[in-house]
């Protein structure tokens, strides 16, 4: 399987931490033994940026070994199809290539994945991001996410119920706006010259000292575009927000935004039908669009998209599999949704860090018929 190539002129390289807050207990988890009460919050992130010439670099994994094992594990039982002939794919990332900046610094912008979702589902949207000139980081939260990698092989496993009450999604939302804080933090330490990987891994040289933590965006998935909203609420040190087609669960939906944030939607989801974005919609004070995906499902905007389209045109899959697929993606093609996807999420980035207006976001556009801009 394979991933769209990224749109921007730049190449792309990528590097993972493996961040550790000892000031934070794991909400998770319980102590690890009688002799120990304190299980540390550990996180994995993978950092993806503009890159120099990578001459003898290899491209990263969409998963790493064990994770992605267990991922074919796991997606072979919900397709009730065997996968052993399917190779998930490579990014288009180099693995700890040297980062090119040019200017003031790269703007950083954070990605949070769906509930009990893992980073790489964002991949494709991240890397593009990433080839116009932006330090991306997306944020694994251990123990919600479904399978966490971490260096050496171990696996942590997610921890929720498959149907999540609203006390579970208000902790989880809770821990994500821990999460963001902390990695905020660690990116100011990384910036200041420090390693903050627990391992103490060698960084992708011209890492530190690249970043423009002035000029920081969120967006996400699902549970993680009502996580990129509340993580603004909380900390100003982010500039601008996008929601890619989740609900808003927590309290920013009445306190609302001063800041520029984008919704977009599937085909079937927006204000007239979800009373937390007609909410929240009222209650942004700043800069805002509102758009939707014409054909499109819930995980449109994910790897899935390219990735399910692709197992639909390689296997043999079952009837209600079929039919379940498009329910979750749509009928609109993976190209077409990606490139809308990636345009629109780069302009809103472009006009809000970058002061750059491409005027795509001021009204419909020929080159993108698909994107319908609701009032």
């Amino acid at each position: 399987m394979t991933l769209p190539a990224p749109a921007g002129r730049a190449t792309v390289g990528t590097t993972q931490l493996h961040l550790v807050d000892h000031s934070r207990e794991d909400p998770w988890t319980s102590p690890r033994s009688s002799r120990s009460t304190h299980s540390p919050r550990e996180l994995m992130v993978s950092l993806w940026y503009p890159a120099r010439p990578t001459h003898g670099r290899a491209r990263a994994p969409w998963l790493p070994p064990k994770a992605s094992a267990l991922y074919k594990q796991q997606v072979s039982e919900q397709l009730h199809t065997s996968l052993d002939t399917v190779d998930l794919p490579l990014t288009h990332a180099y693995t700890g290539a040297a980062v090119e900046v040019s200017g003031h610094g790269l703007p950083v912008v954070l990605f949070a994945p769906g509930y009990r979702a893992q980073r790489a589902l964002g991949t494709a949207l991240v890397e593009d991001l990433a080839s116009r000139g932006y330090a991306v980081v997306t944020i694994d939260h251990t123990h919600e996410s479904d399978i966490v990698e971490f260096p050496g092989g171990r696996l942590e496993l997610g921890r929720q119920p498959a149907r999540p009450t609203d006390g579970d999604i208000a902790k989880a939302l809770r821990v994500r706006q821990d999460d963001t804080r902390f990695v905020l933090d660690e990116l100011a330490r990384l910036n200041a010259g420090r390693n903050p990987d627990a391992e103490g891994r060698p960084l992708p040289h011209g890492l530190c000292g690249s970043l423009d933590l002035g000029r920081t965006g969120m967006f996400g998935h699902s549970l993680g575009g009502d996580t990129a909203a509340e993580a603004m609420a909380a900390d100003h040190r982010i500039m601008a927000g996008a929601d890619l087609d989740g609900s808003i669960n927590g309290s920013v939906a009445t306190t609302g935004l001063d800041r520029p944030f984008l919704l977009m939607s599937n085909a079937s989801h927006g204000r007239e039908n979800d009373p937390s974005w007609e909410e929240f919609w009222s209650h942004l004070r700043g800069w805002r669009r509102s758009l939707r995906l014409r054909a499109s499902g819930h995980q449109s905007y994910t790897d899935l998209s390219p990735l399910m389209q692709q197992l639909d045109r390689a296997l043999p899959l079952p009837p209600e599999v079929v039919d379940a697929m498009t329910d979750a993606i749509g009928t609109i093609t993976a190209h077409r949704a990606v490139a809308a996807e990636r345009a629109y999420l780069g302009a809103f980035f472009d006009l809000h860090l970058r002061c750059r207006d491409s005027r795509l976001l001021s009204g419909p556009s020929l080159r993108f018929p698909e994107i319908e801009f609701v009032p």
